[in-house]
């Protein structure tokens, strides 16, 4: 399979263009049709997302029932599914797959524990900092083409070390289909709190605004369609979220040691996601390119998403010709994506050069879709350019911190004078007076 070819920075600088996740113009007919038909010839996808979160505010449970049949033909008595169906997905799940998935969360409960943040108090300099959980976490997980269970470990359980008191998961319910076991099974060894059987848009509004069933949350995690990313944007201050999300991408950087066997397979793993999947290689060699192009043809044939592949590859796809490897080590810098992955003779030697990225695996046995289920890390990443500044998911994401400013008298007098000064600076004497207050006093109590 020929992939799209660039070469050098400039080019790819140019032709790596980013997708906008909360872009709802460039939704296809089908689903603008779906839209005025659901919600009116006038609606819009913005306008139907802002009615749904208005609805389930102001109407509660009513409105999540209406909307879960009118979205995904569920009639639903009770949005809660019994903590019994919980325990019944866990004890239906193959003993194989029981295995795996305490596996990876023993990893990823491992991985969290190792970096939680500490108080920690300077009594001399009258400083410190306490580290708080927040309470209640609702997390979202889709219910489209596939099934993620993996992702509700990798935000359930940073949330459950982080010390967060009550963790609610929403998923939603298709017709009167059970909802998928392996992610009641995950939602059980992830140790959630509660299951709530509504998806999409008046999910987002339920865990942000609260219904008679479900409680607001502080924070709202997890993946979703750019509907559910709007809404997640639009409640982002009356909750916290973790981020919006556009879709996903990985580059490869490889040199002329690497494997085009697992190149390849890389490739085909990041592009089977979505058509939208961005899938890049990044390469000195030009005998890889080769290489690799031939395998893409012979692994895609029999995979049964192949269709979805070779579409991913062919609008999103792309290789980047470079001239050297420090070259490629720019490139990734500059596009800052949400996996990368070095697969060159020696990755470790190149690590410290990578800047920007939302995961980094180093060498042929990381691939990223070991980050995907079972290495440690939350798969949870920024896309789209927006490893520049943000971080993957992590126990980080579920505390607060607050400063704690305890001065004695001795150092308040020591740093008094120059707290006034700069409140008179600002124009603020009633900020100056409330320290001069305090140093009269101190300087009285001393005279005596």
């Amino acid at each position: 399979m020929q992939l799209k070819k660039v070469r050098g920075l400039a080019a790819a600088d140019s032709v790596l263009t980013r997708i906008d996740p909360l872009d709802l113009s460039s939704l296809p007919e089908t689903v603008l049709r779906r839209t005025r038909k659901l919600f009116g010839d006038d609606a819009t996808p913005e306008s139907s997302v802002l009615q749904m979160l208005r609805d389930v505010r102001a109407e509660g449970d009513s409105a999540a029932r209406r909307y879960a049949k009118l979205l995904d033909d569920a009639d639903l008595e009770d949005l809660e599914i019994p903590a019994d169906e919980l325990e019944a997905a866990w004890e239906s799940t193959p003993a194989d797959l029981k295995h795996a998935l305490k596996l990876a969360a023993d990893r990823i409960t491992s991985f969290h524990e190792a970096t939680l943040p500490r108080d920690w108090v300077d009594l001399g300099g009258g400083l410190g900092e306490l580290v708080r959980p927040l309470e209640r976490v609702g997390l979202y997980a889709p219910g489209g083409t596939a099934a993620y269970p993996s992702t509700v470990l990798m935000t359930a359980i940073p949330a459950r070390v982080a010390g967060v008191k009550e963790v609610v998961l929403t998923t939603p319910r298709r017709g009167n289909e059970p909802l998928n076991t392996t992610v009641l099974a995950a939602a059980r060894i992830a140790g959630v709190d509660a299951v709530y059987q509504i998806g999409g848009v008046p999910a987002i509004g339920a865990l942000a605004y609260g219904t008679e069933s479900i409680r607001k949350v502080d924070k709202i995690c997890g993946p979703g369609n750019v509907f559910v990313a709007y809404a997640k944007r639009m409640v982002q201050g009356q909750v916290d979220i973790d981020g919006v999300f556009g879709p996903t991408e990985t580059i490869v950087l490889a040199d002329a040691t690497a494997n085009p066997v697992f190149c390849a397979a890389d490739l085909i793993a990041q592009a089977e996601h979505d058509p939208m999947a961005s899938a890049i290689l990044v390469t000195d060699s030009n005998s890889l390119v080769a290489a690799i192009e031939s395998e893409l043809d012979a692994q895609i044939e029999p995979n049964p998403r192949a269709d979805t592949i070779r579409h991913s590859l062919e609008r999103q796809g792309c290789i980047v010709l470079v001239g050297d490897f420090e070259e490629a080590v720019a490139v990734a810098n500059r596009i800052a994506p949400e996996h990368l992955c070095l697969m060159v003779s020696d990755p470790w030697a190149w690590a410290g050069q990578i800047r920007n990225a939302g995961g980094l695996f180093l060498g042929e046995f990381s691939p990223e879709v070991m980050g995907d289920y079972i290495a440690g890390p939350s798969h949870v990443m920024p896309t789209g350019g927006t490893a520049r500044f943000s971080s993957a998911l992590s126990v980080h994401h579920f505390l607060r911190t607050m400063p704690v400013v305890g001065l004695s008298p001795h150092l308040f007098s020591d740093l008094g004078p120059a707290a006034v000064r700069i409140a008179e600076a600002e124009g603020l004497p009633g900020h100056a007076g409330a320290v001069q207050a305090r140093l009269d006093h101190l300087a009285a109590t001393k005279s005596r």
